[in-house]
């Protein structure tokens, strides 16, 4: 059965990013002239995902709002084009449920279990873009993977700076980790002397629906939190195939986490944008001088 589904996990409170997020959700951002959010759900569109659910809470109703139609603002510009795909004629679907309380990103995606069902579904950040001019995408090549593998989770991959790697979630590979590999382990923000790899999640995961199962057994990890980690864990200690998908050297992972993560990606997507990256080029090599 194909891959259709991807959940977006919204509901974080943005506190890194303070005041900018205290009345906006951290994923509406924006980056260049879109909203982070909408980089993840276009990338997904891409790789042939057309049914959406995302994990709301307080103070996200912005990203609903972002995602309706607005037949106001479709009279007032006619035909001129609001930069965004047409959702509906590409079929796309949109569906919301709220996280009452901030619990962790395993609890988040628990909230989809009845969107998804008997099928594997794909999981998305809303606060992390990945930048890819490849066809298939990360996402598109982990599906590939996970469908031929039989896989039970599937998890994108970058190799990080081993000083950083405390930060992220990170991967212990059975034998040599190429571009497709499967795991013997999997740790959350783990000390750098005690890292198993350089290997780190990069907000892009593919499961099946045993993961539901392996995140009910799971307690609060690091931060009092339920983990995918923890539950991905479970999975490999039941003798479940997990596997990982590394990105490509061309491939760029941004982090909308903290004001200099941000400020990255705002730079480096205006400075990509076709009608005035070359004006701000030349604005910034005007200014550094």
């Amino acid at each position: 059965m194909p891959i259709r589904k991807a959940v977006f996990p919204v509901a974080g409170l943005g506190t890194r990013l303070l005041p900018a997020t205290k009345s906006q959700p951290k994923e509406m951002l924006p980056v260049g002239c879109k909203p982070v959010v909408q980089y993840v759900v276009e990338e997904m569109i891409e790789q042939g995902l057309d049914k959406f659910l995302f994990v709301t809470g307080r103070k996200k109703r912005s990203i609903e709002d972002h995602f309706d139609d607005d037949p106001e603002l479709a009279v007032r510009l006619g035909d001129s084009a609001i930069g965004e795909v047409d959702y509906a004629a590409a079929g796309v679907e949109f569906y919301y449920v709220r996280q009452r309380r901030p619990a962790g990103n395993a609890d988040a995606v628990r909230q989809a279990r009845e969107f998804v069902g008997d099928e594997s579904f794909a999981v998305g950040f809303g606060d992390t873009i990945i930048a890819s001019p490849r066809t298939p995408g990360v996402v598109g090549r982990m599906m590939e993977s996970h469908v031929q593998r039989g896989a039970a989770a599937t998890i994108a991959v970058w190799e990080v700076p081993h000083a950083e790697i405390y930060k992220y979630g990170v991967v212990a590979p059975q034998g040599e980790a190429d571009d497709d590999f499967a795991i013997a382990d999997i740790v959350e923000k783990p000390p750098v002397e005690a890292a198993p790899s350089c290997l780190a999640v990069a907000a892009r995961y593919i499961f099946s629906p045993e993961i539901f199962a392996a995140i009910d057994e799971i307690e609060p990890g690091v931060g009092g939190e339920l983990w995918l980690t923890d539950a991905i864990r479970v999975l490999i200690q039941r003798g479940a195939e997990v596997r990982c998908t590394r990105l490509a050297s061309d491939e760029v992972r941004y982090d909308i986490g903290t004001p200099l993560t941000y400020y990255r990606a705002f730079a480096d997507f205006a400075l990509a944008d076709r009608e005035f990256g070359a004006a701000f080029r030349a604005y910034l090599e005007d200014k550094l001088a």
